[in-house]
């Protein structure tokens, strides 16, 4: 399945956050939207991302607080970005192989939607499921 795929499913919209912004309005928004993290925006440019496990990291074991740490000092920076064109298989590896769980989705250089761990694994999971099924249907035919 292609990312494009999952998009189409999911929908397109990408919670985020300015660099200005703190890290309470943060955790805020992820807590409202039940999400792991939000892309960091300047106008339409991802300039970052901030997840729970930067909160965890960066703020709680630091011993900083959340209303007084700004997202652009605790902010991922180095984001790895796919296209719609990627499948599930290349985005479990980049995930796996850089340690992460939210991908950007780029296009023509402009950001169309965010896909998490949890996106690719479920289309994985409907990938197999339709295989068996195409699987079954193929013996009890035969």
């Amino acid at each position: 399945m292609k990312v494009r795929e999952i998009l189409r499913r999911k929908g397109n919209e990408v919670v985020s956050v300015t660099p200005a912004s703190t890290v309470l309005d943060a955790l805020k928004k992820m807590a409202e939207r039940n999400i792991g993290g939000v892309l960091v925006m300047e106008g339409e440019t991802a300039v970052g991302i901030f997840t729970e496990r930067d909160y965890a990291r960066k703020i709680v074991l630091k011993g900083k607080t959340s209303a007084d740490s700004l997202i652009r000092d605790v902010m991922v920076t180095d984001l790895i970005t796919v296209t719609p064109d990627h499948d599930t298989s290349d985005c479990m590896k980049l995930m796996t192989n850089n340690a992460i769980r939210h991908l950007p989705v780029m296009e023509n250089g402009k950001l169309v939607g965010l896909i998490s761990i949890g996106d690719v694994v479920k289309a994985v999971i409907e990938e197999q499921q339709s295989t068996i099924q195409h699987l079954e249907q193929y013996i009890a035919g035969s």
